[in-house]
């Protein structure tokens, strides 16, 4: 099996699922109760927070665990609008956010909120003076992710956090997903307030994320109950998973220089070969610095991405089309709209993203089966249209 579907979710590490496995058999306290077994769990918890914010750069209470990204994204963008909403009602985020950003924001919008939806370059990228531009008296929020999940571009974080530096009443959020233990982000000089990070895009556990929180920002929680987290996201803690979530932290780190090179390479290999032979395809974002090496997505204008999706699984090679959470909807990748692509070349887009996992021989065999499978289908499409 050859899987490049990474950035749709990855493959948890041998060491992650033994923690887990190991806290699972072992540790049966709700870490919110006062005796023993309670107070075992809670050390768990407490040990991996402290893993995560020496890995963040930041202090215990500013890490808040949550499911995932999608609730991270949701506790953030909500928090702040209802926490903060005698400041303003206005927000800016991007066009090419991922759906628990983009349709939060949409939500919001129907609440009487406004939002102003960033443009992005051909390469998938905002311009921070275009942030700038947006900012009225009423900006309570910045929502800008790091790495996009569909072409890979990196959104200029650092300058936009410096620009907002200036304006000490806004909050800045960063969907750092399909970045964190990738791509170094420092919250601290890019003047990140809010940060949300999902566990299973790094090879930990699904389930299970957190949202950094800088001190001092208050959020109106999504979840009241018990009062953990702080107050701010009440629920039994998975301990299992947010130990799993740790140990994939640390093994990340001591894998990431090494897995961005070869990514890097790899990248451009498959660019190389594609060029030399195949015809009538596109490459979406670009090849610079200013894209994620683990992530390329590229169209085949006159194919259909789902045809070419399964044909390939049917090769035991395992792609996708856009984002897993809007893969199934047969309508053109509203990102590669954004970057002004064509309805044909946005229909015949596919994602292929690497991880920790991916080795030269997966890469070497899936172009030789792409470089198969897809002169095939463009016979078939030109039979069939005649």
């Amino acid at each position: 099996m050859i899987y490049l579907d990474n950035s749709a979710t990855t493959r948890a590490h041998d060491g992650v699922i033994d923690v887990v496995q190991d806290v699972m058999r072992n540790v049966i306290g709700n870490p919110s109760s006062l005796h023993g077994l309670g107070g075992q769990a809670e050390r768990l918890v407490t040990q991996a927070r402290e893993v995560i914010a020496r890995f963040v750069g930041c202090d215990t209470q500013e890490v808040l665990f949550t499911s995932g990204g999608t609730e991270a994204n949701n506790l953030a963008i909500k928090g702040i609008a209802k926490a903060y909403q005698n400041r303003g009602n206005h927000i800016i985020t991007s066009s090419i956010e991922h759906p628990s950003v983009f349709e939060v924001c949409k939500q919001l919008e129907n609440e009487g909120w406004k939002v102003s939806y960033l443009p992005v370059d051909q390469t998938g990228r905002v311009r921070a003076q275009d942030v700038e531009k947006e900012i009225t008296k009423d900006t309570v929020l910045v929502s800008i992710m790091h790495v996009n999940n569909e072409v890979g571009s990196i959104q200029p974080i650092h300058e936009i956090g410096q620009l907002l530096k200036r304006y000490h009443k806004i909050f800045f959020h960063v969907d750092a997903v399909q970045s964190f233990s990738k791509i170094p982000l420092s919250v601290t000089e890019c003047g990140v307030d809010l940060m949300s990070v999902s566990g299973h895009k790094f090879h930990g556990p699904n389930g299970i994320g957190f949202l950094y929180k800088r001190r001092g920002v208050m959020l109106d929680p999504l979840l009241t109950g018990g009062g953990q987290e702080f107050g701010f996201r009440s629920g039994t803690h998975d301990v299992a998973s947010i130990a799993g979530l740790a140990r994939a932290i640390v093994q990340a780190e001591k894998e990431r220089k090494a897995f961005l090179m070869r990514s890097r390479t790899w990248k451009e290999m498959l660019i190389d070969r594609f060029r030399q032979d195949l015809s009538h395809f596109t490459l979406n974002g670009s090849l610079s610095a200013c894209s994620a090496p683990y992530i390329l997505s590229i169209s085949f204008p006159g194919l259909k991405a789902e045809v070419l999706v399964h044909a390939l699984a049917k090769r035991d090679c395992y792609v996708s089309s856009k984002s897993a959470c809007s893969s199934k909807l047969e309508m053109p990748s509203r990102i590669l709209k954004a970057m002004k692509k064509t309805d044909q070349e946005a229909l015949g887009s596919i994602r292929i993203s690497m991880g920790f996992d991916t080795t030269e021989q997966d890469i070497s065999m899936f172009a030789e089966t792409l470089i198969d499978v897809v002169p095939q289908l463009q016979h078939v499409m030109k039979v069939y249209t005649k």
